[in-house]
């Protein structure tokens, strides 16, 4: 469906024509961190590609500092960028320096993040972020062998309970609520049936986000949830993680607990594909992880840049569900994949996002 929906995507760039408007000229691009994998091939894709069509790219990162990133969009302003994509670190923090780019004239392009609070988004570059979410609670039941991985129950399926515990992603980015709020529409009929018990008691999303999406703040949760939890001899069962960072974090956590992969060692879940996260698949320290193919994200990106540029209309897939606040922005959303041990090489390793040697290694 990635494939289906970029290639459907790519018609927008098409019937720009051949002659494209804004060709040498300078796209700003705004990424969040390098702190996270995913990041850094995403801004590369990016840039690859735009300078392809023969675009200049002035690509930052504000290592999650919002000041720096509204300097880091002023700059590019300035310089006289013909197109903003961003990705934002705080999608609240950005109506100011967005009105300086409409005034300016200067589309912007979300990617991958939602900005909210803003009429000056123009369009919106993501995945089905409601259905990822969905996808790591399938992930989840799946390993705990109560559904497959489209999250059908099945047959023979053990009873429970099942002891787990959830994490949330960064509150102030948009799609955290969309992951969690995906996965709860799946998990909360067992919670509710008494197949799943969240023993903390810790449900709310404003009680298990983490902010910044920080690995260290996931794994001191978890390790005060062992602490005041399961210091009776219970066990986790199975802990849903919307990012493959907050996964490692809580297996740090779970490692200095004295748990050992093997039967007893808790279902994880994940975001991402990051390639440390890829090897924790393989030797059974997380179980699942949802690969969202930061290529074709670039793809559909570029096609939008180019598109706005020539003044036609990019092609979306969704024009209702991404309120920011002040308006629905009109959205290309590309179909995320789940990633266990047993895909690992068809999905990732095929399609050349990891080759085998760097799984390996």
């Amino acid at each position: 469906m990635v494939v289906s929906l970029a290639a459907c995507a790519g018609t927008a760039g098409d019937s720009a024509g051949g002659d494209t408007a804004g060709k040498g000229g300078l796209v700003g691009v705004a990424m969040p961190t390098k702190s996270s994998e995913r990041w850094i091939k995403d801004g590369d894709s990016i840039k690859k590609q735009l300078e392809d069509q023969g675009f200049k790219v002035d690509l930052q990162y504000a290592e999650d500092d919002i000041p720096t990133q509204v300097s880091q969009l002023e700059n590019m302003i300035t310089k006289g960028a013909e197109v903003l994509i961003v990705a934002s670190i705080d999608g609240t923090t950005l109506t100011q320096v967005l009105q300086d780019a409409a005034d300016a004239k200067i589309p912007v392009i979300a990617y991958d993040r939602l900005i909210r609070d803003s009429e000056n988004v123009n369009y919106y570059a993501t995945f089905d972020n409601f259905k990822v979410g969905q996808q790591q609670a399938w992930s989840l039941l799946n390993g705990l062998g109560l559904t497959d991985l489209e999250g059908k129950p099945v047959d023979g399926a053990p009873a429970g309970p099942f002891n787990i515990e959830l994490f949330g992603g960064s509150a102030d980015d948009n799609n955290a609520t969309f992951f969690f709020n995906g996965a709860m529409q799946e998990l909360q009929p067992l919670i509710d049936a008494g197949t799943l018990v969240v023993k903390s008691g810790e449900t709310e999303f404003t009680t298990v986000a983490t902010l910044r999406w920080d690995g260290e703040v996931a794994q001191s949760r978890m390790e005060d949830i062992l602490t005041k939890t399961y210091s009776d001899g219970s066990k986790v069962n199975g802990v849903l993680s919307p990012y493959d960072g907050l996964s490692r974090g809580i297996i740090s956590a779970l490692t200095d607990a004295g748990y050992s992969v093997g039967a007893e060692w808790p279902i994880i879940t994940g975001q991402d594909a990051e390639l440390d996260s890829v090897k924790a698949i393989n030797n059974g320290e997380q179980f699942a992880t949802i690969f969202k193919d930061t290529r074709e994200l670039a793809k559909v990106a570029v096609e939008m840049t180019v598109a706005v540029l020539n003044g036609t209309e990019p092609t979306v897939n969704d024009t209702k569900t991404y309120d920011n606040g002040k308006k629905v922005v009109p959205s290309m959303l590309l179909s995320p994949t789940i990633v266990v041990k047993d895909n690992v090489t068809s999905v990732l390793v095929d399609s050349g996002y990891w080759t085998q040697a760097e799984i390996d290694g």
